[in-house]
This record gives C-alpha cells, sequence and structure tokens, in this order.
C-alpha cells in the first residue's frame, strides 16, 4: 500500500506532495482508497461532503469504532502526514483478521477531505462540515488562489456539493474515533515508538492585509512611499518576538503581494499568521499583540492593515476515558501535547476522539523530509489493531 501511494502527487523538483483538495492527485488517492476498500469486501461509502469511507460491519449500526486519517498534503509536504494513518488503518484491520477477530461493533476506515486547507485557506473542511463546525454557505464561498470556489471544484472532480453540511445522524452511530498520525515534534525520540495524544493546543489562521500604494522602485525617494511590504516584515519580525515572551509559537508561512513587480512598490501585501498556544487566552492576547504592533508601524509607514479571521479551534482535551483506555491497552503508552490540529480534534466535539502518534526522528513534518522508521510504523500498526481489537471485538 505504501510502495503505490508514494509516487502520487509527488514534485519531481522537490521531493514533496501536492496533492491538495480536488486536484489530480487527490483523485488518484481517492481511487486507491476505494480500491483498497474493494480489495477487502468492505462496503465503500462517500459521503455528503466527499469524505470517503470503507466499512467492516453495518455502516448504519450503532456504536462503531472509526479509524483512519487523510491523504491530502501542504505544498511540497512530506509524504507521513495523513497517509500513514490511513495505511496503517488498513493493515490493522488486516491485522485483526489475520487474529480471527470476532467483532462486536461496525469498524470503519475513513479518509477526511481537504484536511490541511492548502487550497482553500480553511483546515479540516471534510470534518469541519460533518461536525457542523464549518457553515455550508461558509464554505461554498470559499476560493482558491485562482478564485475557484469549493464547489465548483467539487464539481469538476466528480462530486455533487449540493448536499454538504453537518451530518449529525452519521456521527450519532460512532462510538469512537482513533487516529494514527505521524509524530510532529520529538517527544517519543528517546523513549517509545507509539505515544498517545493528550490535547491540542488552541490555534487559528489570520489574515493580514496591508493596503499600500503602488509606485515605481527606481523613482520614488524612499520618504515618498507607501509601501506595504516594509510593514509587513516589521510585523512578521514582531511576531516573532512577542510569540517567544508567550512561550507560543507564530508563523507568517504564505504571502502574496500585488502587482508583484521587482522593480514596482507593492500595494498590496497579503500576509497568513498561523498562531498556536497552550491556552486560549494567550492566543489571543498574542494575536491582539501582533495586530497592535502592524497598526503602529502602518501609521508611520501609511499603510492601512486590516486583520481577518479565517479558522479557529479552540483547546481540544481529548476523551479522557478513551485517552486513558487506551494509553492502559498499549501498556502505559506516554500521553504527549501537541499543536497541530486534526480531524480527531475537530470530531472531539460531537463524539469521542483519541489519536495516536508514531516515533518521528528528527521532528521534521510538513517538509520532503519528514520520516519514520519501518519498525516503528509496524509498531503503530500493531498498536492500532491492539486498540481496535479492545474496542470493537468480543
Amino acid at each position: 500500500m505504501w510502495a503505490e501511494l508514494l509516487p502520487v502527487g509527488r514534485s519531481a523538483a522537490s521531493g514533496g506532495y501536492r496533492r491538495h483538495a480536488w486536484n489530480s492527485a487527490d483523485a488518484e488517492c481517492r481511487a486507491w482508497f476505494e480500491q483498497q476498500a474493494r480489495n477487502r469486501g468492505l462496503h465503500y461509502e462517500l459521503d455528503r461532503n466527499g469524505n470517503q469511507w470503507a466499512w467492516l460491519g453495518d455502516p448504519q449500526g450503532e456504536g462503531a469504532v472509526v479509524t483512519g486519517s487523510h491523504l491530502d498534503s501542504v505544498p511540497d509536504g512530506g509524504a507521513f502526514d495523513g497517509p500513514l494513518g490511513v495505511v496503517s488503518s488498513f493493515a490493522a484491520l488486516d491485522e485483526l483478521r489475520g487474529r480471527g477477530a470476532r467483532f462486536a461493533k461496525p469498524v470503519a476506515v475513513v479518509n477526511f477531505g481537504d484536511e490541511e486547507g492548502a487550497r482553500f485557506g480553511v483546515a479540516c473542511i471534510g470534518s469541519r462540515l460533518t461536525a457542523g463546525v464549518l457553515a455550508p454557505e461558509q464554505a461554498v464561498e470559499l476560493r482558491d488562489a485562482d478564485g475557484v470556489r469549493l464547489p465548483d471544484a467539487m464539481e469538476r472532480a466528480g462530486y455533487d456539493p449540493s448536499a454538504i453540511g453537518a451530518d449529525r445522524d452519521r456521527l450519532s452511530r460512532i462510538g469512537a474515533f482513533v487516529e494514527l498520525h505521524v509524530e510532529q515534534g520529538r517527544y517519543l525520540a528517546e523513549g517509545q515508538p507509539v505515544g498517545v495524544a493528550g490535547a491540542i493546543w488552541p490555534h487559528g489562521r489570520w489574515r493580514f492585509d496591508f493596503h499600500g500604494e503602488a509606485n515605481h522602485a527606481g523613482t520614488t525617494r524612499l520618504d515618498d512611499r507607501r509601501d506595504p511590504m516594509l510593514t509587513y516584515a516589521t510585523t512578521v519580525l514582531a511576531a516573532r518576538k512577542k510569540a517567544r515572551l508567550a512561550g507560543a509559537l507564530a508563523t507568517f508561512g504564505k504571502i502574496a503581494v500585488e502587482p508583484n513587480g521587482t522593480n514596482a512598490i507593492a500595494s498590496l501585501v497579503r500576509g497568513w499568521l498561523d498562531s498556536r498556544a497552550a491556552d486560549e487566552a494567550t492566543l489571543t492576547e498574542l494575536v491582539e499583540q501582533i495586530h497592535r504592533s502592524a497598526a503602529e508601524r502602518a501609521e508611520r509607514d501609511g499603510v492601512r492593515v486590516e486583520l481577518t479571521r479565517e479558522s479557529y479551534t479552540p483547546v481540544v482535551d481529548f476523551d479522557v476515558p478513551l485517552r486513558d483506555r487506551i494509553a492502559a491497552t498499549l501498556h502505559g503508552a506516554p500521553v504527549l501535547p501537541t499543536g497541530a490540529g486534526h480531524d480527531a480534534g475537530i470530531l472531539a466535539s460531537a463524539i469521542p476522539t483519541a489519536m495516536l502518534f508514531v516515533r518521528n526522528p528528527s521532528g521534521v513534518s510538513h517538509s520532503p523530509t519528514e520520516h519514520a522508521e519501518l519498525p516503528d510504523c509496524l509498531a503503530g500498526v500493531s498498536a492500532l489493531a491492539d486498540v481496535l481489537e479492545d474496542l470493537a471485538c468480543q
């Protein structure tokens, strides 16, 4: 399975992956998922939000145990973030069948769509829509960098966008969702190969629009400029300093410039801030401080600043009884914090959820160098199989 997925959507130039929502690489990944389901005689299903499901047992049964993750990537991302969870889920199901497990509850493997938000700017769109966290009227207005609307992208890929929205009936039949993921950090570096998630830091994405005045780079005196790039650059440095002082995280990782000419002063700079903190009060104060710094610098530069919150996820404490049960099943596996968002975090408000992390020796993620060793990946499969056996089998 892993070998089949590796070449899909991989850039020869960067070595990273460009599996973005509803593009051709995403379509290949989806076809792969459907084929894996059919190869195992599982009931394949596509839900109203474009998420894929592979069922062992009755999809309408109560108390289902679901596992899985996502197959899309950030721009030039790594091979493990998302796909490791999906591949491991099918492999764990294979292992349980090999053990002769007797299933007492329906079990499903799921691939949630557009988890990374690389194309439309909002993370976990598939699970957000399902949980009712993202309203359909908001989703249909989302556009990618080329101005393509989300429903149009879905339609072009052969999916019906007219039915998107909360799927509470489906969620009501799920007793637990367990997502396996490569660790994004190094808490497990010197310890066990598999850990259990404790909580997800609150996090969000904010767009800063810096409006200035386009002009000639070679003829406009420095004192006569209203250069939004200068304000943007100062804001990036301020964000780093204030995040460090707060013990939090702040990253400007995406930028758009107009008119984007080498010999032109920009008229508009858009910068997207990703920020995370251990608690919501710290995160709110941090973003406010960054905004104030941007506004103060903008006044000096003759620039106007607008701030828009594009997405936000509050602190997520995974279901404690489920977490503790899983840790006990795995003989005291360590419980880890994480600053990264996941579909399991979105669904935690609606159903009991938990996560397993597989050791990442370097801690690098969202990069072509993202990696996990084969023995650790196999340990993750075995751990997930043990968890599913405890939750779903007689």
